[in-house]
């Protein structure tokens, strides 16, 4: 028998007492999240090259009219959050002209999207990762066609780092070197690895300031010379009081993980952390633009 993943009808591996659990999810603790975003150009670049956008999909239902007793029909209002940072490359015009094109790319293939992903199941697992792949795919091709219609755009790029909340479910989709992070009680992780050159020599064991200089040589990003981007996936397991960070590389390079961490658990509010951190990077140079995205569950 073939893997599901092989597979492109759930008809040739589901069974019949299994194959309802793919289709309805049973209601689970709801969780709340509130955010706060924020761009800074910095103090050196004259204009800003990333973007970043939260967006909120809701599946609601409105009972207009039965016979009925009310009490015996409540009906869901379920709500999913995509937040995304893209830090654009190639010259102060084109870098920003990257990183907007993305968004809007996905968008506008978001817009386009016959099925909406609403809660985190073995099967929307598999459909996700072939979605996430598709939107990439085309965000890619979106930006060669760009590139290919006037060369005057060729070294045009942008990284992709993006969070799909799905209650205690959250999809991180990342290329480049944005990164993505969680905050419980104390402990920051970095849910995402740069793809760099720096990250690649660390990896093969040469020690971390050695490589310094080469922290900002991309070896993946969107816009680059493949026909295809593979991008990381990674499923993380969220709970009330936990925290979400995406942020650009004007931050991290910047403010060192610690000062993150401390930021994220002196600030109560998401949008006051955001601002905090911001001003952390201004206050000791300003280097690149700074973005800033927090979610805080509840």
């Amino acid at each position: 028998m073939a893997k599901p993943s092989d597979l492109d009808d759930t008809d040739d591996y589901l069974t019949d007492d299994r194959f309802a659990d793919f289709f309805f999810a049973p209601a689970g603790t709801q969780l709340w999240y509130e955010f706060g975003a924020a761009s800074h150009p910095g103090h050196v670049r004259p204009n800003n090259e990333d973007h970043y956008a939260v967006v909120k999909r809701r599946r609601s239902s409105e009972l207009l009219m039965t016979n009925l007793e009310r009490e015996g029909c409540e009906l869901s209002d379920d709500s999913v959050y995509a937040l995304i940072v893209a830090d654009g490359m190639g010259g102060e015009r084109f870098g920003e002209f990257a990183s907007r094109l993305a968004l809007e790319t996905m968008f506008d293939l978001a817009k386009q999207a016959t099925s909406w992903v609403m809660n985190f199941t073995d099967f929307e697992a598999q459909q996700i990762r072939q979605r996430v792949s598709a939107y990439v795919d085309k965000m890619q091709s979106t930006l060669r066609e760009y590139i290919k219609a006037d060369p005057a755009l060729a070294g045009m790029g942008t990284t992709w780092t993006s969070a799909l909340c799905l209650g205690h479910d959250v999809l991180v989709i990342h290329v480049g070197d944005s990164r993505a992070y969680t905050l419980r009680q104390e402990e920051l992780r970095q849910i995402t690895r740069d793809e760099t050159v720096a990250q690649a020599l660390v990896d093969a064991g040469k020690a971390p300031p050695s490589v310094k200089q080469f922290r900002h040589l991309l070896l993946n990003n969107l816009g680059g010379e493949q026909e295809h981007i593979s991008a990381q996936i990674h499923h993380v397991r969220v709970d009330a009081g936990d925290r979400l960070l995406l942020c650009s590389d004007g931050l991290t390079d910047m403010v060192s993980d610690a000062e993150i961490s401390q930021t994220l658990q002196r600030f109560g509010r998401p949008q006051e952390a955001v601002d905090e951190l911001i001003e952390c990077a201004l206050r000791v140079g300003g280097k690149d633009n700074i973005t800033v995205l927090v979610a805080a569950i509840s």
